[in-house]
């Protein structure tokens, strides 16, 4: 694969350590421009380097360094001596069982413990960490070694595989700890430290500056990422990052690889995010998130044209859940979602987070733009499930075709609609042309063009004549709904 998001914690028989800390005021701990630089004294050799411009991250690494720690995890597995399987090692097994060896060779060995090693830091003195949720995840023991080279077991308290966020509790107090940082803040460029364990390397201190803020990455729509050049390897993971005034600002979670090495993409959790997953993990060992009801698609630029639209600002709604409260409070799929209480909705990827941050019973009042005018919808959230992956096929049949956007298309039969949920909607059997180079494939349902409703061959036909060289399709995918921009020519 060219392209490979990968969690950073990693299997390893070593045990491993980290470190960091909390200063007592918010003067930055290191310097970079603005250095102080005595006279070198007679006889001194010249400097081959300025420190005025570079950083010094020694003050740092040694405040925040006793708060860091390691997370070494223990799993048991059962590994069968005889592996295989088909017709061949069937006939294997009939013969060791007719030769009197029980189960035809496959013997268990002894439970084989399996060692996973992570990252995480302290955030109070009576012992709560945090790390990543993949770090313990399976985990049957967690042992947390301090910067002081004590062991702990560990509870875990709670963890959320959305936001990759665990919290775990050990008993002792009077510990050092983190002080937290405001990740909203944090200005691409700027100098960031991560301190943690890769490969096992304990107290390992790895620097960089911030690449991006609010990265979206394909597996995750909850999370607004920090993209770092900071060196970040297996065993870094649910390792703190910290700005220059040594207060962490997000968790070190995922990297950009082809090898699984570090390429100089690495990806941390905001802190605001961890924490206020944290606090609701603490308080009830869950997370509970709002839910509206809708499968919404980023809105380009032909998209927007197509509406008639000024930007390509806002979220698509493609689909809207039957009974949801998006279908309560009247949201219709080719709506545009620009605000949330009063929040900008900029981007498709900004409605998921800040609905997702608000609790079911919540109130969201919802701004959308709907055939070039403004509306206000209320909606009251429920709480969000968990996501379900489901597939259809279509029954080939004779087709009409639709040769301006090069599709040959034929009417739902009625079992289709029974199983897809819809009323109406047309079959995509072959598709070529511009339809093909907008990513229309067979299998889809075609269920409206430009906000009209599709309901047969001869008005989807004409739709597609009267609108000109630029028109959206909406389509059925599986369960999900999404607007398809088409440009003619």
């Amino acid at each position: 694969m060219n392209r490979l998001i990968s969690r950073t914690a990693a299997v390893a028989a070593v045990s491993v350590v980290a470190f960091a800390f909390v200063a007592n005021d918010r003067t930055p701990f290191v310097a970079s421009t603005h250095a102080v630089v005595t006279a070198p004294q007679a006889g001194a050799p010249t400097p081959l380097v300025d420190a005025r411009a570079l950083p010094d991250f020694s003050t740092l690494v040694e405040a925040v360094g006793p708060a860091v720690v390691n997370i070494s995890t223990t799993q048991s597995l059962r590994a069968a001596r005889l592996e295989g399987g088909g017709p061949a090692d069937e006939a294997m097994q009939e013969f060791l069982r007719r030769f009197g060896i029980p189960d035809g060779g496959r013997q268990q060995q002894p439970q084989q413990p399996r060692r996973g090693m992570g990252s995480g830091f302290i955030v109070s003195e009576d012992g709560y960490l945090l790390t990543n949720a993949h770090v313990v995840a399976d985990a049957e023991e967690v042992t947390v070694k301090l910067g002081d080279k004590r062991d702990f077991k560990a509870k875990v308290i709670g963890s959320d595989r959305r936001t990759d966020v665990a919290v775990l509790k050990i008993d002792a107090r009077g510990l050092p700890y983190v002080r937290m940082g405001d990740a909203n803040s944090v200005k691409v460029g700027e100098w960031v430290v991560a301190v943690g364990s890769p490969f096992g390397f304990e107290n390992s201190v790895t620097a960089g500056i911030v690449s991006a803020k609010a990265r979206n990455l394909p597996d995750e729509t909850l999370v607004p990422f920090i993209q770092t050049d900071v060196a970040i390897n297996p065993g870094n993971s649910g390792g703190p990052l910290f700005n220059l005034k040594g207060e962490v600002i997000g968790i070190n979670s995922q990297i950009y690889s082809r090898t699984g090495g570090f390429m100089g993409l690495s990806f941390a959790i905001p802190i605001d995010v961890a924490m206020k997953v944290s606090d609701q993990l603490r308080k009830s060992g869950k997370v509970t998130r709002g839910k509206m009801g809708v499968g919404i698609q980023p809105l380009t630029k032909e998209l927007a044209e197509s509406f008639g639209l000024a930007k390509a600002e806002g979220a698509l709604v493609g689909s809207v859940e039957i009974g949801s409260p998006a279908e309560k409070a009247g949201i219709q799929p080719g709506d545009v979602i620009v605000g949330v209480n009063g929040a900008t909705v900029a981007e498709s990827a900004d409605l998921p987070r800040i609905i997702g941050n608000m609790s079911p019973g919540d109130n969201a009042k919802i701004k959308v733009l709907r055939q070039g005018s403004t509306r206000e919808l209320s909606v009251k959230l429920v709480e969000m499930n968990p996501e379900k992956v489901a597939s259809t096929t279509s029954t080939p049949d004779k087709k009409p075709a639709s040769d301006k956007l090069g599709l040959a298309v034929r009417p739902l039969q009625p079992q289709e609609k029974s199983k897809l949920g819809v009323g109406a909607g047309l079959v995509v059997e072959e598709v070529a042309g511009p339809a093909a180079r907008a990513g229309i494939q067979p299998g889809d349902v075609i269920v409206g063009l430009n906000n009209q409703p599709v309901n047969d061959v001869a008005a989807f036909a004409k739709l597609v004549e009267s609108s000109g060289n630029r028109m959206a399709l909406l389509v059925q995918r599986g369960e999900a709904r999404i607007f398809v921009p088409i440009k003619i020519g």
